[in-house]
C-alpha cells in the first residue's frame, strides 16, 4: 500500500512537468539549421563585386606600389655601392697615407745614422790628426810614413765630404716627402 501511495505521489508530482515539456517542444529540423546557418555564414564572407574600374584602379595602384618599391631598391642599392666605393678610397687613402709616414720615418732614420756616421769619421779625423802631430813632434815618422799618414787622412776627409752629400740628399728627400 505504501507503495501505490508513493508512485501516486511521484505521478502527481512528475506529469505535470512533462505535460509541460512535451507542449513546448516543437519538431526541430536539422537541415533546415544547417541551410540557414551556410546561408548566414556565405552573406558574411561574400564581398560585394568590384566593377572594372575599381579593378583596374587597384591594379594600377598596386603597379604603381611595385614601381616605386623597385625605385626606393635601386636607389638603396646605389646608395649602398657609392658607401662602398667611399670606403674603399678612404681604405686607400689610409694605406697610402700610412705608406708615407713610413718614408718618411725611414728618411728620418737615414738622415739621424748619416749625421751620427759624420760625427764618428770627424772624431775618427781628429785622432789620425792629433796622432800624426805627436808623433811629428817627437820625430818617430819617416817622411814616407808622414805622406802614407796624410794620404789616409785625405781619404778620410773624402769620405766625410761624401757622407756630408748623402746627408745633404737625405734631408731633401725627407723635405720633399715632408711637403
Amino acid at each position: 500500500m505504501k507503495l501505490r501511495i508513493i508512485t501516486l505521489l511521484f505521478l502527481v508530482k512528475i506529469a505535470p512537468a512533462i505535460a509541460q515539456t512535451e507542449t513546448n517542444t516543437k519538431p526541430v529540423d536539422t537541415i533546415a539549421l544547417k541551410t540557414v546557418g551556410i546561408e548566414t555564414v556565405t552573406k558574411e564572407n561574400t564581398t560585394p563585386a568590384l566593377t572594372e574600374q575599381q579593378v583596374a584602379d587597384i591594379q594600377k595602384s598596386t603597379l604603381e606600389n611595385q614601381k616605386e618599391a623597385e625605385r626606393i631598391k635601386a636607389k638603396a642599392e646605389a646608395d649602398a655601392k657609392a658607401l662602398e666605393k667611399e670606403q674603399k678610397k678612404l681604405e686607400k687613402e689610409k694605406r697610402r697615407f700610412e705608406r708615407e709616414q713610413d718614408r718618411i720615418a725611414d728618411a728620418e732614420k737615414d738622415v739621424i745614422k748619416t749625421k751620427e756616421k759624420i760625427v764618428r769619421e770627424k772624431e775618427r779625423l781628429d785622432k789620425m790628426n792629433s796622432r800624426l802631430e805627436k808623433d811629428k813632434r817627437k820625430g818617430k815618422l819617416t817622411d814616407i810614413e808622414i805622406e802614407k799618414e796624410n794620404i789616409k787622412i785625405s781619404k778620410q776627409q773624402i769620405e766625410i765630404k761624401e757622407l756630408q752629400e748623402d746627408l745633404d740628399k737625405a734631408e731633401k728627400k725627407l723635405n720633399k716627402l715632408r711637403n
